[in-house]
């Protein structure tokens, strides 16, 4: 079935296929495990069965992250609608699930339009299908696209109305400091004077509550890294033992951010994409990191992004957790 039947039959306006090549996954996956601490980009992560591994994620009891910025998205919401205004266009990068932005669009006043994005084609284009079957006066589209790139949104058929850039999940915690960095200032400059974006961001807390939440008992977590080793052997004639590893996360205070691992049980002589690679025992492979912000650190990183915090809000107690509204500033540092 095309690309164009699929968009009529899920009633989206525009579905736009710019996911990234086998040949980037497979340059950026030697290149990682080529590095003296051998390394995967998570973004890799969300395929079709990683990006449902994710959901059954966000419902274990310990992964406090997703029923918090719920709660927190829900006591906010009037205070959302007055600052949207009416008629607001909300482009989600890394849509993922859709349960967040169903909660903003219902908040807000006669919305004009959604654009999600995601680097899991098949995923957002279904998540995005189901929300335009629900709001038939809602313009919606899909881009299967990796938001650290750069994207014209010129190009997409928006409607008109101000911008709110949802980044919900503390996905801005994911990467390296001057990679969220960067990653801000793509997002800055996708907004126009009066839009805004719209950001969760995990805020630091009990170690235990953390290691908890990205080591799960139900093993929803190790089930999303051992995922990225069947992607690897399937899409990359890969010879990866699953056996041979072991899932570890751990917070690191000095970074503060949780740190995630596939550790090697034993030596381990494997192939990716034809190259040979020696992964010794107790080596780790470092997957993911979850970093953690207080209010003031993170808004001093979106400062430097050109942006300007004009509201947070937080969510206080064991899970805390904060969402920020921040326009476009001057220009960046």
């Amino acid at each position: 079935m095309s690309d164009e039947t699929l968009v009529k039959a899920g009633a989206l306006a525009f579905f736009k296929d710019l996911q990234p090549s086998v040949s980037d996954f497979r340059a950026d996956v030697l290149a990682g495990l080529r590095k003296p601490q051998k390394a995967i980009s998570p973004k890799y992560f969300y395929d079709a069965a990683g990006s449902a591994i994710f959901d059954r994620i966000t419902q274990a009891p310990e992964y406090y992250p997703t029923r918090t910025e719920l709660a927190l998205l829900e006591r906010i919401g009037p205070e959302l609608n007055t600052l949207a205004g009416s008629g607001a266009v909300v482009l989600e990068p890394g849509a993922g699930s859709s349960v967040k932005i169903r909660q903003l669009l219902d908040a807000l006043d006669h919305p004009a339009g959604f654009v999600g994005m995601d680097i899991s084609g098949d995923h957002v284009k279904a998540a995005c299908a189901d929300i335009a079957s629900d709001h038939p006066d809602l313009t919606v589209g899909a881009v299967c696209h990796d938001f650290t790139q750069t994207l014209d949104l010129d190009a997409l058929s928006i409607p008109e109305g101000r911008r709110i850039v949802f980044f919900p999940g503390s996905t801005i915690g994911n990467f390296e400091l001057i990679d969220a960095l960067q990653l801000l200032k793509t997002l800055r400059d996708w907004l126009r004077p009066g839009d805004a974006l719209l950001i969760g961001v995990d805020l630091r807390k009990d170690p235990s509550v953390l290691e908890a939440a990205y080591d799960d008992e139900g093993g929803a977590t190790a089930d999303f890294n051992f995922n990225l080793v069947r992607r690897i052997n399937a899409e990359l004639t890969g010879d990866i033992d699953p056996s041979a590893l072991a899932y570890r996360a751990f917070w690191n205070p000095y970074r503060s951010r949780v740190e995630m691992y596939l550790q090697a049980l034993r030596d381990l002589h494997f192939t990716v994409a034809g190259e040979r690679f020696v992964l010794r025992e107790h080596e780790t492979i470092h997957t993911e990191n979850s970093h953690k912000f207080t209010v003031e650190t993170f808004q001093d990183l979106a400062v430097k992004a050109g942006l300007v915090p004009a509201h947070v809000w937080t969510e206080d107690g064991a899970c805390a957790f904060s969402i920020h509204w921040l326009e476009r500033g001057g220009e960046t540092c």
